[in-house]
């Protein structure tokens, strides 16, 4: 966002003076919000692994493959006067145009796609995190690679496609100068709904037939390693001020996306008092699925082992609206800038993991993504 400071602070502030009530949660469901013109109706949100990390007094990690996509980006939306739908009106470096400063005029082609590292490379990776894990310097650390491809013509319906794909909760495109993203993602990192802030962690994959739900079903290592990261989401919640009670309402459900079933959780707790939008980024950010446990080890690892940042993707990207807060878990996520685009997909490590397993895990999870950029 090329301001300096605390990235928390920084969002909070700047959608506060816009007039959401970001500074106190709990009230966005009791505060009267008049809808005439200029009153604000709501901003998008996205916040990136990087700036996440930050937030928490952990490491940056690798720089980013697309450095022109700020850490930070809201826009906040307002009613006009003499019309009630919602206009732009102020935002960090963002655009309402999918397409611009990003070519145009040429058909689409999308050229090979080129990974960050080896299939080798990766396996090796997941065994230093297991040696990690073995030393007691971690419990459980998320590896995640990166790869690209050059493209021609505008990005802007292939990002769509895979905004489109099934199984997204939060389906969408954002985009600025020169850049775009798109996510179909199927977490929630954290909502603010009713009175309750809740968060949705996932963990555990496996190929969407009855067999492979059986398999993820009966698997102790998949079932140990989301127990795990629901532990560290639960720990998350209760460090937030005004928060009551933390409880898990399911354990372990498996959901459907794409072609693979997952393994979906949900930790809430009731808003007792003052909770405000940079304390709860600060608590939430980045989240516990994608980093591991304990988190600010996990994330050291991460620095370590990634050779390439993970940029749009791992991070934070949803709504704040009047009445309630809705972040996603940007997962299953790519972005374009003026001539490649990129993605990631990564997976959970324990002293369990098979190497060879988690590079094939990584790859189903990119290859929908893969195919809507195409256009299959």
């Amino acid at each position: 966002m090329g301001d300096p400071g605390d990235p928390a602070e920084l969002v909070s502030a700047f959608l506060s003076g816009n007039g959401l009530c970001v500074r106190n949660l709990g009230r966005m469901v009791t505060q009267s919000h008049p809808t005439g013109g200029g009153t604000p109706c709501g901003a998008a949100l996205y916040v990136s692994a990087s700036a996440g990390s930050v937030m928490v007094g952990g490491p940056a990690g690798a720089p980013s493959p697309v450095p022109g996509i700020p850490d930070v980006v809201a826009v906040v939306y307002v009613h006009e006067p003499a019309d009630p739908s919602p206009s732009v009106t102020e935002a960090y470096a963002m655009s309402s145009d999918v397409s611009d400063g990003i070519g145009t005029g040429t058909p689409w082609r999308l050229g090979p796609w080129r990974e960050s590292w080896t299939r080798a490379d990766h396996a090796a990776a997941v065994n230093s995190a297991r040696a990690a894990i073995g030393r007691g310097d971690v419990y459980q650390v998320n590896i995640v690679g990166h790869a690209s491809a050059p493209y021609t013509g505008d990005p802007g319906p292939a990002l769509t496609r895979v905004a489109g794909l099934p199984g997204a909760r939060y389906g969408g495109v954002l985009s600025g100068s020169g850049w775009a993203m798109a996510t179909a993602s199927p977490e929630t990192l954290v909502e603010v709904r009713g009175g309750r802030v809740v968060t949705r962690p996932i963990k555990g994959t496996r190929p969407a037939t009855a067999d492979g739900r059986r398999e993820l079903l009966d698997s102790a290592k998949e079932r140990a390693e989301h127990v795990m990261i629901v532990d560290l989401q639960r720990n998350d919640l209760s460090r937030m001020p005004g928060v009551g009670p933390v409880r898990v309402d399911e354990l372990f459900a498996v959901r459907r996306w794409c072609g693979l079933w997952q393994a979906e959780s949900v930790v809430s707790a009731p808003i007792e008092g003052p909770l405000d939008l940079a304390e709860l980024l600060r608590a939430i950010c980045p989240g516990g699925s994608v980093t591991g446990a304990p988190k600010l080890s996990a994330l050291s690892e991460i620095a370590r082992l990634e050779p390439v940042g993970r940029g749009v993707s791992m991070g934070a990207l949803g709504w704040v609206g009047t009445d309630h807060l809705d972040l996603g878990l940007s997962i299953r996520t790519a972005a374009a800038d003026g001539e490649r685009l990129h993605l990631w997909a990564g997976g959970g490590i324990t002293w369990d993991s098979d190497p060879a397993a988690e590079v094939d895990e990584a790859a189903a999870k990119a290859a929908p993504l893969r195919a809507a950029l195409a256009g299959a």
